[in-house]
Formats: structure tokens, sequence, C-alpha cells
């Protein structure tokens, strides 16, 4: 992401295009202070402005009809169970909803702000921006040549069927639901895809340098010259120092996946899921990778570490934790 703050307001204002009469636009985020909405939506009150203005816009195209909930209901619910991994009392009472409307409106807004992610999430694609991000991690690891480091992330589910979770059950013996994900050395999500996509996108370019995280050499990839892994055994200080190397970058990852994790908690644990609910699961967890860029935007700072030992999975071989 290599895209300066002034550029996403500018942004902002082509989400909005909105007619009041239509969408009224009280804003009940103004019920909480400033310490209540960090630790309710894990997220500041500007940053909270920005996101509820451009749902707004993309709203209207997504639900041509206005909903029976106003947006700010709709919005607060499903943040705040990004942000605590469930709907929280006080926020249901606030709104006067139960915990039995919430998957419907968590759904319904990921739908729409994963919908957004081409605004929000972007994979350099200009020479000058690929040098760039290049450019940034040849300096903090040593090796040239990189646009982006690469992961396959487990996020963990329940299922309630056992036909459903043997489907679902990876190598470290739990279920889970697996993304893509790209970020660069700063830790601004460039890509959220289904698995292997950006090799046949960039194929041609010889700057698509990938890593794949993995302490085994990412065998579940094809290994081409856009794909660098570790090397498995090194048998030389070329190697070792390569893997040293490697391993630095590969700290990114797991320090931005443990971020998103500290702010979106729902990531932990996305509940159950069946055979044809992934792409609700992979909508909350797009939406997640959205909200995570523009909070970089807007430099929120990052929830506190807690205790808790649930883990998000770089890969079958590799749990992570915080």
């Amino acid at each position: 992401m290599a895209f300066a703050l002034p550029v996403w307001l500018a942004v902002q204002e082509k989400l909005l295009a909105r007619d009041e009469e239509d969408w009224p636009a009280p804003n009940c985020f103004d019920e909480f202070d400033d310490e209540a909405l960090e630790k309710t939506f894990h997220l500041t009150r500007a940053c909270l402005a920005f996101i509820r203005d451009a749902v707004r816009g993309r709203m209207k195209k997504y639900i041509p009809k206005k909903p029976a909930l106003s947006l700010d209901v709709m919005l607060m619910v499903a943040l705040n169970y990004y942000a605590q991994g469930r709907s929280s009392d006080d926020v249901l009472q606030r709104v006067g909803l139960s915990q039995c409307d919430c998957p419907a409106v968590i759904s319904t807004v990921s739908g729409v702000i994963a919908g957004m992610s081409d605004q929000f999430i972007s994979f350099p694609l200009l020479q000058e921006a690929k040098a760039n991000v290049a450019s940034k991690i040849e300096s903090m690891c040593g090796i040239p040549d990189v646009l982006g480091v690469l992961a396959p992330a487990h996020f963990k589910i329940k299922t309630n069927e056992k036909d459903a979770c043997r489907a679902f059950v990876n190598t470290l013996g739990y279920a889970s639901v697996v993304s893509q994900v790209i970020c660069d050395s700063d830790g601004n999500i460039l890509s959220v895809e289904k698995l292997h996509r950006w090799f046949s996108i960039f194929s041609d370019f010889v700057l698509i340098v990938l890593y794949c995280v993995s302490p085994k050499g990412g065998k579940g990839y094809h290994l081409s010259k856009h794909v660098l892994t570790p090397v498995s055994e090194p048998a030389n200080d070329n190697e070792i120092r390569f893997n040293k190397a490697h391993a630095k970058i590969h700290n990114v990852m797991r320090t931005t996946l443990g971020y998103m994790k500290r702010r979106f908690r729902c990531l932990k644990q996305l509940g159950f899921a069946q055979e044809g609910s992934l792409d609700k699961k992979s909508n909350i967890i797009k939406t997640c990778c959205v909200l995570h860029n523009i909070a970089k935007k807007f430099s929120v700072p990052s929830p506190p570490l807690t205790d808790d030992k649930d883990s998000v999975a770089l890969c079958p071989v590799l749990a992570m934790s915080t």
C-alpha cells in the first residue's frame, strides 16, 4: 500500500455520492467517548468516521432499497463483532438487537466491506511502485527484487457435521479456512485471495519474487522463479545467511497477522461453518484485511497483547502465536 493518506481521503469522496434523504446519517458512534470507542471497536474516532462514510457509499449500491436497520446500527454491530469476536451485550442493548439478529447483519456488512477491497487493498502494478516496495524489503533483509511476503494463513472454524469437519481439518489437526495473504515490509496487506491467483497474473514480471513462509520450503506451492523459499538443509555460509535474511521477512508476516489477530479477535475463531458457508467466512477475513489497512493509514495503535493462546497459522505446518 503506497498511497498517502490524502489520496485515501480523495477516494472517500468517490465512495460517498449519497442522498441524505435516502440515508439519514445520525452518528451513533458519538455516544461513545474516545476510550470506549477504542475498547469496543479497537478503532479511533477519525478512523471510524472514514469507515462509516466509505461503507455508506458502498451500501447504497449493495442494497438498493433502504434496509430495515440504519447503517450505523449495522456497522456498529459488525465492527464490534470483528473487534471482540462476539457481539457485546452493551452494544446490542444500545441498538435494540439480540444475538440471534447478529449473523445476518454481520454477513451483510462483511459482504459490503469485502467488496471494497479493490479500493483499499492494492498490489503494486506500476514500475515505480514495485521498485519502492522492493527497495524497502531489500533494506530490511538484504534480498533484492522482492515485492511481498506471502503466506497461506489458516483461520480456525468450528464444524457441526463430521463430513464437513474432515473437509476443513488441516495438518495441525483443527478445522480452518485458508486465505493467501501478501503484505509489504510495513505490514500493509497487498492481497488476500484464493491460493495461487497472483502466480498466474504476474507470471511475466521479473520483479515478482514472493516469499512462501513455510519452514519446509512451501511444498504446497509450485516452485518457480516467482517464489523464494528457505533452503531446507543449508550446507554453506551463503545458504545460512540467506535463511537468516528469509527469517527477517518471515517475521513481518507473523507480526502482521498477530497485529490483525489482536485488533480483530474474530479471526481467532470464525465460528461454525459448513461446506456451503466458506464465502461468508472468507468475506470476514477480507473485511478485516480492508479494515487493517485503513487502521494503519490512520495510525491507530495496536490493542495490547493478551494471554490468549489461540493461534492463527501461517501454513499447515507452522502455527503463529502472539
